[in-house]
């Protein structure tokens, strides 16, 4: 049998989570290591038992020391990605790192420079990809069912930062850098967006709000996404400056345009993402609230539902569906393929990457940077290419 990777996973949070129960389902990882911050020692030493994890760590460096140890998963907050990140790949570890790569551009071009220097696999955590049908969107795009694209347009709303005693690392800048809901949800929107046109967002201009300028903190840790709010007693202002809203409008391509909204701030809406491509022939539009449902429409004759289905959909998008038709597949198993696909990559050096490399973790950044650049100067902004 195939000696399997060791991996080390840091990070003890909500995506931690995410990332070790379906690196357990994809089996194509050892889990050896568990790393969380000395505050959270307790509750991921408990993680650790339930899922047969012999060691337990508060400092990634001694996992890093470990040569046996083959791969590491960054899930910490944003300010720590770059530090990790350096160090794993000095030590020649394979690194999958959740978004964004750095809190700069700077950093995060280093990273990649460093991992192409030292010939190691790197991955940024765009895991939306891996929707069965968002590989149907592209590769319907690709072979020119829609014609010439001419819009795109979506949004992605949340609300679990509706209220202000809601809080969260990343409504601190220190801890999340100097954009939140534009980062934090807008990139991975801007991702499935390039990644399923295969066109570049060339320019765009951008206006942000902040809606609550001052949030009541809990006193000690909070699960991303708790809902349960502290009695005031426990609570303390803090003033935010980053954003709760963003709303873009972009140039794609030469001659596509479109527009997006993030808000962290939609009542109802708990984690809903939604795009929609409109060519010169056919439209189309999903969302994630509803994964297993393609919208695809005409202007002459009836339009469809396509559910996800592997002998309905194309070859190349059938494969990232691993489940037969009317079961559903849905977040969890887009983080089991994009992990597939990276581990198969690292066991064969032959293998084309054909996941989100570091390189699109820093095109987002780009993107980013030129919204935050746009609100500032009320103007349109070109986007960066490296």
């Amino acid at each position: 049998m195939k000696k399997r990777c060791k991996t080390a996973l840091i990070g003890a949070g909500f995506v931690g989570r995410v990332h070790l129960e379906n690196l357990m389902r994809s089996g194509c990882g050892e889990v050896a290591a568990l790393v969380s911050a000395p505050v959270d020692l307790i509750r991921a030493s408990k993680i650790a038992a339930q899922f047969g994890i012999e060691r337990v760590e508060t400092d990634y460096r001694r996992v890093l020391e470990d040569p046996t140890i083959d791969v590491v998963h960054i899930c910490t907050p944003n300010s720590s990605h770059a530090s990790i990140a350096g160090d794993a790949l000095e030590a020649g570890k394979h690194v999958l790192c959740e978004k964004p790569l750095a809190t700069s551009l700077g950093a995060a071009r280093d990273l990649a420079r460093l991992a192409s220097e030292k010939k190691l696999r790197n991955c940024t955590c765009f895991n939306l990809r891996f929707y069965p049908l968002v590989q149907q969107m592209r590769q319907m795009c690709a072979q020119g069912d829609l014609g010439e694209i001419l819009a795109v347009q979506g949004y992605y709303s949340q609300d679990w930062l509706l209220q202000d005693t809601d809080w969260n690392w990343r409504l601190d800048s220190k801890e999340t850098g100097s954009s939140r809901a534009m980062a934090d949800i807008g990139s991975h929107w801007f991702d499935m967006a390039e990644f399923v046109t295969g066109l570049r967002i060339t320019a765009l201009c951008a206006d942000l709000q902040t809606f609550h300028r001052t949030r009541r903190q809990p006193i000690g840790p909070l699960e991303t996404y708790a809902v349960n709010a502290p009695q005031a007693a426990e609570l303390r202002d803090v003033a935010i400056d980053t954003e709760d809203f963003g709303a873009v409008v972009f140039r794609m391509g030469d001659r596509a345009r479109g527009n997006f909204t993030a808000n962290q701030m939609s009542a109802g809406r708990k984690n809903r993402v939604c795009i929609e491509v409109y060519g010169s022939k056919t439209g189309m539009a999903w969302n994630g609230e509803n994964p297993n449902e393609l919208w695809i429409g005409h202007r002459n004759s009836p339009n469809q539902i396509l559910v996800k289905d592997p002998p309905l959909m194309l070859p190349d998008a059938a494969s990232s569906a691993t489940l037969p038709g009317g079961h559903a597949e849905g977040y969890s198993d887009t983080f089991r393929q994009m992990f597939n696909h990276f581990y198969r990559a690292i066991e064969d050096s032959s293998v084309k990457p054909d996941y989100p490399q570091f390189a699109d973790g820093i095109r987002q950044m780009e993107v980013v940077d030129a919204a935050l650049e746009s609100w500032r100067s009320h103007a349109w902004v070109e986007v960066a290419e490296d």
